[in-house]
């Protein structure tokens, strides 16, 4: 006897699931669900993201985001979402942005590594961005207040305190000291 493989999920399916209180992610065609995020983990999206969008919209850079779905492969499909993300102007569709997934990487993909993470699991959602074209992923590590600079070419840059966040070619002229980012509370 035979048994049927699982069938894979579109991003297309995805997209129609009901919305609920768990986080989920489409890997390789397969749903993967995730605890909601700490109080830490929401404070440190939000201390970069609002960075981020200031620069940006001082500037006319792009757009940035959170917890926005990204289509980064098809046939099986991976849909992640990164906790903050950073499209460059020259990249949004001329349609503007999607009510939808991105059909696009981000250029920044901001990923804050949750205490139920594994090393694999932070390791497998850099690849995944970078894969698909992203040109930047900060992998932010709040127990050791240490930021991982993942770039296209591949190399990988440890920052901590007044270190700086910045990537001229990627975020022109922006700039944040990393210990900002992890100041009290």
């Amino acid at each position: 006897m035979s048994i049927a493989p699982a069938q894979l999920m579109t991003a297309e399916s995805f997209w129609l699931l009901p919305e609920g209180p768990i986080r989920r992610a489409l890997v390789r065609g397969e749903v993967v669900e995730t605890m909601p995020l700490g109080g830490r983990h929401g404070m440190l999206a939000l201390r970069i993201g609002a960075r981020l969008q200031q620069w940006a919209e001082a500037g006319g850079h792009g757009v940035v985001c959170v917890e926005s779905g990204f289509v980064l492969a098809r046939n099986p499909d991976t849909v992640r979402a990164p906790d903050v993300a950073f499209v460059a102007a020259a990249h949004i569709p001329v349609t503007g942005v999607p009510d939808g997934f991105w059909e696009q990487a981000p250029d920044l993909a901001v990923e804050i590594v949750s205490p139920s993470e594994t090393a694999g699991d932070a390791r497998e959602k850099v690849r995944d961005f970078l894969s698909a074209g992203a040109r930047l992923v900060w992998e932010v590590h709040p127990r050791t207040h240490e930021v991982l600079v993942h770039r296209a070419e591949g190399s990988i840059q440890a920052l901590s305190g007044d270190d700086l966040l910045q990537d001229p070619d990627v975020l022109p002229a922006f700039s944040c000291r990393v210990a900002d980012i992890f100041a009290p509370y």
